[in-house]
Formats: C-alpha cells, sequence, structure tokens
C-alpha cells in the first residue's frame, strides 16, 4: 500500500510540476516585465483611480507591448541595419569589463542552442557508474569531439546524468561508445523515472506506434 501511495504521489508531482512552473514564469513575467512597462505608460498617482480589473488589462496590455518590441527587435535584426545595430552594440558591451563577461557567457549559451538542429538529450542510456554492475540512467547529448577526442584515442560520446529528484543539476561523464547500453525509452519516460526516484517505470516492451514513427524506431533500435 506504501509503495501505490508513493507512485501516485510522484505520479501527481508529475502532473503538477509543469502548471506550477507555468503559473511561476506567468507570474514572474507580470512582475518583472509587465509592472515596469505599465509604470511607464501610466506613471504617477494615475494607477490609484483604476478599478483591479482595469489594472489587470494594463498589465497584460503593458506585457502584450513589451513582447511586440522584442519581436520588433528580431525582425530588425534580420534586416542589414539591425544586424550593424547589434554589431555596434557588442563591440560597446565588449568594452566594458565586467559586462563583457556576463554578455558573452549568455550570448555561448544562446549561440550553443540555437545550433542545435535538434534536442539536446538525444536518447536515453545506461552506463555502469560508479562502479562496475552498478548501472545509472543518462542521456546522450552528442559525440565526443576536440582534444577530449583526440588525448583519450577512444570513441567517446557524453553522457549527462541527472540527479533525483532534481533533474536540472547532473554531471557529464565522456564514455566510450561501446560501454553504454542504447535504451528504447524515450527521453520523456527517462526524465520520469529519474524525477520520480524510480517510482514510475514505462513500460517494456514500449506501447508500439503505428505508421512510419514505428517504423522509425524499429530501424534506431536496430541500429544500436
Amino acid at each position: 500500500m506504501f509503495r501505490t501511495f508513493r507512485k501516485w504521489f510522484f505520479s501527481g508531482l508529475l502532473v503538477v510540476a509543469p502548471i506550477g512552473v507555468t503559473l511561476f514564469v506567468i507570474v514572474f513575467l507580470m512582475d518583472k516585465v509587465a509592472v515596469p512597462a505599465r509604470n511607464l505608460m501610466f506613471p504617477g498617482d494615475r494607477l490609484s483611480e483604476l478599478t483591479t480589473y482595469q489594472l489587470w488589462g494594463l498589465n497584460i496590455f503593458a506585457f502584450a507591448s513589451v513582447l511586440c518590441i522584442v519581436m520588433l527587435l528580431g525582425w530588425l535584426s534580420q534586416l542589414v541595419i539591425g544586424r550593424w545595430i547589434v554589431h555596434t552594440f557588442e563591440r560597446i558591451v565588449n568594452s566594458v569589463p565586467v559586462v563583457r563577461t556576463v554578455y558573452n557567457t549568455v550570448k555561448q549559451i544562446r549561440d550553443t542552442f540555437v545550433q542545435q538542429q535538434k534536442a539536446v538529450f538525444q536518447k536515453t542510456v545506461l552506463i555502469e557508474y560508479p562502479r562496475k554492475d552498478v548501472w545509472v540512467l543518462g542521456f546522450l547529448t552528442g559525440t565526443g569531439r576536440g582534444e577530449t577526442q583526440v588525448k583519450t584515442e577512444a570513441d567517446l560520446v557524453n553522457i549527462f546524468v541527472p540527479t533525483t529528484p532534481n533533474p536540472t543539476s547532473g554531471f557529464l561523464l565522456m564514455v566510450p561508445i561501446v560501454e553504454v547500453k542504447f535504451l528504447e525509452m524515450s527521453v520523456s519516460d527517462g526524465m520520469k523515472l529519474i524525477i520520480s526516484g524510480g517510482a514510475v517505470v514505462p513500460p517494456y516492451p514500449p506501447v508500439p506506434k503505428t505508421g512510419l514513427t514505428q517504423e522509425s524506431s524499429t530501424d534506431d533500435a536496430t541500429t544500436h
């Protein structure tokens, strides 16, 4: 009975977590974006004359205005003059020591995700860690490249191993591909297994899919 209650509890967390995070993001954006924009549009005591519904409507309007400005900047960045403005701004930022470090770090993270044409987590895998006959679930993020590949003289792959129950933290392992077991488990099912601490286990064999998707999945499993 305890295991059943624990399974229900973690399953409920998986349902509540996305809703809670979404509400948190909405409230955060309204507080950090909409409210300052609203105060710029209607400074002084004019806000005290508005009703609660009018205030909420003003917040939504201010938030939408900020979104439109951001999209306008995105459109301008595609034009020649827009690229020139961005380039000039970056030259100014790079002349400021502390700001330069923060800006370039964020830019590098952005470029990494933009250049990735597919998901960061590509496959769910099993590796022996931290010792032989002890297995840990991880996600393939890419193949070994550069100095790490040359110095080890091995065909490496990059594996991200999340922590339980908070998968936003973890560590990176560079493992020879021959020591990696590729699973048919999807990335989302693997993440559920990690977040639940092993309480939510996806069925195996996986539920068959129809059409081309099933054929693709079969081909991938056969390849690995």
